[in-house]
Order: structure tokens, then sequence, then C-alpha cells
């Protein structure tokens, strides 16, 4: 039996091969981590420009009211230049051409209350340009093709809207997965106002199309919450940083190793993607010519596995007036911002206070995170701001004192208690071979099935070295409380036995030092950090936030929604649970 098991990748493997029109070639010479970061080091920092995102706006205006907008986005195999001297890459990117289409995608403009249909078409290729792991629970089209499904990170929508991983579909809808039931999304777009992003959510192959360039901004604006605040706004001051980062070889493709860290279990497959430049709106390292004045920088953390501890060089603080999908209650000022993949900050930076001409934006978290290597020269710078000499230039925005009062995170009217437990699997070399929620796997039934309109504590228990960044699908979500577990090895073992948290008596584990959350998470957020060896205490409201309404669509129907880790190479690999709204 052992010697089927440790044989079954390899059949499968070659079975996909076979299946693709694809044929077994001699492996070429492995790559190793100084020449990439040789290619690297080859770039010269800040000889780019910041691009500006282009933009798609979700509605029109009709006899001076705001009407529904229809958009058709599709997803291409192109050529983009990630610098001024690095050959052009094959990329995947989304746009409403192949031609304009970009890495990231256009930033989708929405309002608040007026709702969107975006039709997302497959343009993609027969086989992926990158290598994936076909071990791992897969999209696996029996025709070939690159399975793909757009999901709103952070939206509040229907089920049928969220892009489910089973929803994913390949070129021309040729085949579909086993939850798709349409080609046109609809965004009602009823949340507060705030920063949200897009991506694909295809099963298994998150981490890879991403990699490829499946990522871009959206944002809802809601002018009579946000006019009176006079944040900086408009095209120069108002702007979005999605942050990435990529390995390249010399002749300019994106690099992903081809042997994973078990290849006896997982041909391909490893725990996290690092690269080694920093690309910033789809530029390596670029520079941005800023004014003394106030800009307002809307920063997404769009890495497949990459923290960035944020900070600059010159020790202007940051303004923190948002974070992931909502406005913070009052301005935080911060000399470092720590985000996790997939999390976002909205940030002022007011350039009138430098006393130097330039400024770079820095980056010191270690990978992985919190344990891992220190970042170098390369991964530990971001971008350049060049600010202008002279005098503070005309600037009519303001920092207000206090900006969206949301009502607070308490357990008060809670309605349910969950512990959720996050587990590794190694193999016999200490390498990691899975990674469950509550030691099951995305195939399993859903356990999770919160009420429409309540509220639920989750108790969430890290038993593994990394920081996870927790995402719920459709729920808005804020930690409380973050404890360490003492006896951390006498409770892993009880749990790993048992699976069981309050069987292995974890009130009495949880008693150790209690972490501070910082004042720029304090607000209701669409990914929460859970730190290892600890209990993160979470609010999660499965309800409208502001005004504790019900949502005002279905969410009951299929195929549900899920929540997981938002490391991708954790998600794709068994990190991801099934998450079934009931009434």
């Amino acid at each position: 039996m052992e010697a089927i098991r440790l044989l079954l990748p390899i059949l499968i493997l070659l079975s996909i091969r076979v299946c693709s029109g694809t044929t077994s070639k001699a492996a070429p010479p492995p790559v190793t981590d100084a020449t990439l970061q040789q290619v690297a080091a080859s770039l010269k920092m800040y000889v780019d420009e910041l691009p500006h995102i282009p933009k798609l706006f979700g509605y029109s205006i009709r006899r001076g009211k705001a009407a529904p907008g229809n958009l058709t986005i599709g997803m291409f195999k192109k050529k983009w230049k990630f610098h001024r001297d690095l050959p052009a890459t094959t990329v995947f990117a989304y746009g409403i051409s192949s031609k304009v289409a970009t890495v990231p995608g256009p930033l989708i403009e929405a309002l608040k209350g007026v709702h969107i249909s975006v039709t997302w078409e497959n343009h993609l290729p027969q086989h992926h340009f990158l290598s994936w792991d076909p071990t791992v629970t897969n999209a696996i089209p029996k025709h070939g093709g690159v399975p793909t499904v757009a999901h709103l990170h952070g939206g509040l929508h229907p089920p049928q809207d969220d892009g489910n991983p089973l929803a994913w579909f390949t070129a021309g809808f040729q085949e579909t997965g086993s939850a798709w039931t349409q080609s046109t999304y609809t965004y009602p777009n009823v949340q507060h106002a705030g920063n949200l992003w897009y991506h694909d959510h295809a099963l298994g192959l998150t981490r890879v199309n991403l990699l490829a360039g499946l990522i871009g901004p959206y944002v809802i604006r809601d002018p009579k919450l946000e006019k009176p605040l006079k944040l900086p706004s408009g095209p120069e001051f108002d702007r979005h940083l999605m942050v990435i980062d990529r390995s390249f070889l010399k002749n300019g493709s994106i690099y992903i190793n081809s042997t994973g860290d078990n290849p006896s279990i997982h041909p391909q497959w490893q725990p996290e993607y690092f690269g080694d430049a920093i690309i910033v709106n789809g530029k390596a390292w670029p520079y941005l010519k800023v004014q003394r004045r106030k800009y307002r920088f809307r920063i997404i953390n769009a890495c497949n596995a990459r923290f960035f501890n944020f900070s600059l060089s010159n020790g202007l603080p940051f303004t923190q007036v948002g974070s992931d999908a909502s406005y913070l209650n009052s301005p935080v000022h911060t000399k470092s911002i720590l985000l996790a993949p997939s999390e976002s900050a909205d940030v002022v930076i007011d350039f009138s206070y430098s006393k130097t001409n330039k400024s770079i934006l820095t980056n010191s978290a270690p990978y992985p995170y919190p344990t891992g290597d220190p970042v170098d020269n390369l991964t530990g710078n971001v971008m350049k701001f060049i600010i202008a000499p002279g005098n503070r230039a005309p600037d009519n925005s303001k920092i207000p004192a206090s900006l969206v009062n949301y009502p607070v995170a308490t357990k008060e009217g809670a309605v349910k208690k969950r512990y959720i437990v996050l587990y590794e699997y190694d193999s016999a070399t200490g390498d990691p071979t899975h990674l469950y929620i509550n030691g099951k796997s995305f195939k399993d039934p859903a356990t999770e099935t919160p009420k429409v309109g309540t509220t639920e504590v989750w108790k969430v228990i890290n038993l593994t070295p990394d920081n996870h960044p927790l995402h719920i699908h459709l729920a808005t979500f804020q930690a409380i409380k973050v404890q360490e577990i003492v006896n951390l090895t006498t409770f892993t073992d009880c749990m790993t036995r048992k699976n069981d948290a309050i069987a292995c008596n974890v009130t009495d584990y949880a008693t150790g030092q209690v972490l501070s959350i910082p004042d720029y998470e304090k607000t209701w957020k669409n990914v929460v950090k859970i730190v290892p060896g600890y209990q993160t205490t979470a609010i999660v409201k499965f309800n409208m936030v502001e005004t504790n309404a019900t949502y005002p669509f279905n969410a009951t129907g299929a195929p549900g929604y899920v929540y997981h880790c938002h490391i991708l190479d954790h998600e794709d690999n068994q990190m991801i649970r099934p998450l079934k709204m009931v009434s």
C-alpha cells in the first residue's frame, strides 16, 4: 500500500500530461537561488515610473443620477514589461481586450448602492505557461485549457457571484466546474465605501494564476460620506499601489519551481512562493515624483505568500485611514505597517514634512513570516518617492479627526462560538505535505453553517509555525484578543489525537501573554492575521456591519462560500473550507 501511495502522484502527473497533449521532456538544469538573485540584482532600481492603473467605471451618469454599469473583462495571455532592462514577460492579464490588458488589471470604480454586472471571459490558451501540481485538489478540465474564475475579494454579494473555486471555466466556457452557473456576475455594492480587489480563485490553481498576473483593484466610493472627509483626491493624489513579488529568469520569464519539497508526494507544490523582485503596479522598484503635500495611497499586498512591514526611509509617518474594505473610526499615525498577503492599508503621506528630496518605501518583514529569513537589499526595498524641492505645494485636502464610526466589535449578541484550528502536516523529512483547517479538507462537508444576519465568535488556534492571513468570504470580522497558548507541545499532541479543542481543555492552555492589536487594524476587516502558537478571538459578522441588518440578497443558495488562508500555496493545498449560510 505504501508503494502505491508513493507512486500515485507520478501516475496522476503522467495521466494529466497525456490528457493535455504534452509529453515528458528531459528535465532542465536546476535554477539556483543565486541565479534568481543575480537576475533581480541586474535590474537597476527606480528607473521605471510608477504606472497609473487604468480605470473602468462600473456606472454611468444619466440625467444627473448614477445608473448600473455593464463591463466585459477578459483574461488574456500576452507579453508584459516588468522592467526597462528585462525582456518582456509572458503573463495572464485582465482587460477589455488583449491590447489594453494590464498587470495588475484595470481599477474597477463602483458607487455604493449601484450594482455592476461583469461578464468575465476566458481567452487563455490550452496550456498554462507555469508549472502546476496535479496532485493537489485541482480544477482539471478533460480537454485542456486553463481554468479560471474571478473572485471579488471583500465583496458582499450572492453566492453564485462569489467566484467559488468550483465555479471555474475554460476558454469559451468549453468546460466548467461543478459550481459554475453563469458567465456574468452582479456585484450589488451595498456595503460601505472601501478598497477591494479581484483575482482568480480556480480550485488548486489560485497560486499559479495569480502568479501569472490575474489580479486587479476595485473600489467602492460613497461621495455623500467621503466628500466631507476632504482626504486627498483625484487621479494624481489618490493612488492605488498593488505590490507583488516575482523571480525572473534571464529571458524575462517568471520563475516558479518545478520540483516540490516532497516530490514523491507532490511533484511540484512547495509551501510558499517568494520572489526576489518587488513590483508595484506592474513595474519592478518604480519611482513616483511627488509634490510637497498630502497623498493618499491605497496599498494592496497581492503577493502569494510574502508579508510586508512597510516604513519610509526618511522617517515620515503614515496616517492610516482604512484597513481592508473599511475606514478606521479615526486616523492612526504609525511609522510602520504590517500587511499580510491580501490585506490592504489606506494611508495618507504628507511629503511637506520631509527633510529630504527622496524617500524609499522599505520592507523589513522576514519570510516566511514571522521567523523566516531576513530581507536583503532587493526585497527590503519597494519603491522610491522623489520629492519636489522647495516649499509646500497648494493643498486643500485634510486629515479629519474622525472618520467613520462603525459599531464596536464585542461578543454581545453573538449566537455561536466556534473553534477554528489550523494544522500543518509534515513528511518524515520535516517538510510540509499539506495543511488543514479543523483537520478537514476542502472536499469534506461544510461544518461552518452560520445563520444569515447573526454574529459569531471564532476562536482561531494556530498550531503551525506560520502566521496565516485568514480570509472569510462574505463576512466581516475583527480580532479582539490574541493570547498565547502555553505548553504548546502538550496541547498540540492532544489536538493531533483528538482534533477537539474543548476535549483538549483549550481554556487551560490559552492563558499566556496577550498581544496588543495594532490600532490600524481595529476596524471591520476581511482578512485577520492568525499568530502562530496563539488563539485569536475574532468577532465575525454575517450581516451588514454598519446597520446590523441582514444582507439585501439571498446568501443561502448554492454553491455557498468559503474561508481559507490567503497564503495561496496553503489555500491550494487544503487550507480552505466550505462555508454554508443558513436561514
